[in-house]
């Protein structure tokens, strides 16, 4: 009898690993098909710096940056003039709120407040003195990365790949 209990807790305790171990498993599967991107590699050319993106299975670019030293998940948005950053997450970021405005989004017309970010970086991609947004109404994770920030580099795409080109300052 304490063997057959024996047998079943062990029979129990490897299920439920199996269980856990499975769940990570497709948790990094579905993860790296919301962001192929998330260790971006950088070209390093004579003039500029190239990083090259994959779309994900919905068809948006989305890549792991940082945001003052801070690692992020952007989604490209070239239709949104600013970087826009969700409010809890401008929170944990350190972001400071500056004058409210109103903005037009998907979802209608929304307060958000200026702000500004010191260095977001992309693979070997750095920009400076970024002018952003801070948006209370958007849930994280995601932060959108609007022309303030893209309209710095050079863009383009082919088939299902987008590449960023920043030119070096010195040409």
């Amino acid at each position: 009898m304490n063997t057959k209990k024996i047998g079943q807790g062990m029979f129990a305790a490897t299920f439920v690993l199996g269980i856990a171990l499975l769940t990570v498993f497709f948790g990094g599967v579905e993860k790296r098909q919301r962001n192929p991107n998330q260790d971006p590699e950088s070209v390093m050319l004579a003039h500029s710096v190239e990083v090259d993106l994959k779309r994900n299975r919905k068809g948006h670019y989305v890549v792991t940056g940082t945001i003052n030293s801070h690692p992020v998940e952007l989604l490209l948005d070239t239709g949104a003039t600013d970087v826009v950053v969700p409010e809890a997450l401008a929170d944990r970021l350190g972001l400071r709120r500056g004058r409210a405005g109103r903005a037009m989004t998907a979802n209608g017309s929304v307060t958000v407040y200026e702000t500004n970010i010191n260095r977001l970086k992309i693979g070997d991609i750095l920009l400076s003195d970024v002018r952003a947004s801070i948006n209370p109404a958007m849930p994280p994770p995601a932060i959108l990365l609007g022309m303030s920030a893209l309209g710095r580099v050079e863009f383009v795409q082919s088939g299902d790949s987008l590449t960023l080109k920043q030119f070096n300052s010195r040409q």
